[in-house]
């Protein structure tokens, strides 16, 4: 399949105003034109992702507050297709993961990696392990608060959302221990949204052909709400293309001693991009330490490192 042929026009991602990697911003994009993109082709490739457990549901009645808890089996136990012929009734929540396995999005996925590539190489090179995450709702749906190591162009293909995305160096929202732990173990336990936080966040509500670009760590939660919906015209369709560079790549591992430092000898040791001598310092001794936890352990180093 030809997807640029069958659109007719070349596919596009442009920031709203002058683009940085370290910057929260709006984007514009046509991948909401993509054939790859349409619900039909999105129920394809979900019979196949669900064979190995690619295919998630978030626990009903999940909140923006609540934890971003979601498992590989629909918890009314129905098959992939009645999901799909069912995904206009209230609630429903789906996301397909790590969808660059599939030989087909992997393909889609260096379509857009194409387009972003001019945009982030100036400021971080060296992109890898580009990821496709798509999410497919219908309003009153919720995707929680969290935050990921990767950064990210979250694009609106279908119907409407709300994204709150608050900036990665805002210590009330996550504190430097939390954002250190998620980097290096992955836990979530202490990112949650509090009162008070959503004043702090950037708030976009997007389109098809709108999207979001955030670093790695921003904290973010949407939200899809039933006003925009019409009989026929009541899904939600996004994507998160994510990906790392060298530049999250030796952060990462400046964060692993930072977290030695913090829970080993009670410091407060500066944060990784605050300061460029100690940044050069802390990278090596960081990928001494994690080799030396992968070697001597049972530790198994998260993406990204």
């Amino acid at each position: 399949m030809d997807a640029q042929k069958l659109s007719g026009a070349p596919w596009k991602i442009e920031p709203t105003g002058r683009y940085s990697t370290s910057k929260i911003q709006p984007i514009r994009h046509n991948f909401d034109q993509h054939p790859l993109m349409q619900l039909p082709e999105l129920a394809k490739l979900a019979k196949d992702l669900v064979k190995t457990k690619q295919c998630r549901f978030i626990t009903p009645g999940s909140e923006q507050g609540s934890a971003f808890f979601h498992g590989d089996e629909d918890p009314q136990g129905r098959t992939i297709d009645e999901v799909f012929r069912r995904m206009e009734e209230p609630g429903s929540w789906l996301a397909l993961y790590n969808v660059e396995t599939h030989p087909v999005y992997r393909r889609f996925l260096e379509e857009v990696t194409a387009c972003f590539k001019p945009l982030v190489e100036p400021h971080e090179p060296g992109i890898f392990n580009v990821g496709g995450f798509i999410f497919i709702s219908a309003p009153p749906s919720v995707t929680p608060f969290h935050i990921d190591r990767e950064n990210n162009f979250w694009l609106q293909v279908k119907g409407r959302k709300v994204m709150n995305v608050w900036d990665p160096s805002d210590r009330v929202v996550v504190t430097a221990r939390n954002r250190d732990d998620f980097i290096v173990y992955g836990g979530l336990e202490e990112v949650r949204l509090k009162d008070g936080f959503r004043e702090r966040s950037h708030e976009f509500d997007v389109g098809p052909g709108d999207g979001v670009y955030f670093p790695s760590t921003s904290p973010h939660m949407t939200r899809s709400d039933p006003g925009w919906t019409v009989p026929g015209d009541g899904v939600s369709i996004s994507i998160g293309v994510v990906f790392y560079t060298d530049v999250t790549k030796r952060a990462a591992y400046v964060h692993a001693w930072n977290l030695l430092l913090r829970t080993r000898f009670g410091l407060s040791p500066r944060e990784p991009g605050e300061s460029a001598w100690l940044d050069r310092l802390k990278y090596p001794l960081g990928r001494a330490l994690i080799w030396a936890k992968k070697t001597l352990g049972k530790f198994q180093p998260k993406p990204g490192f």
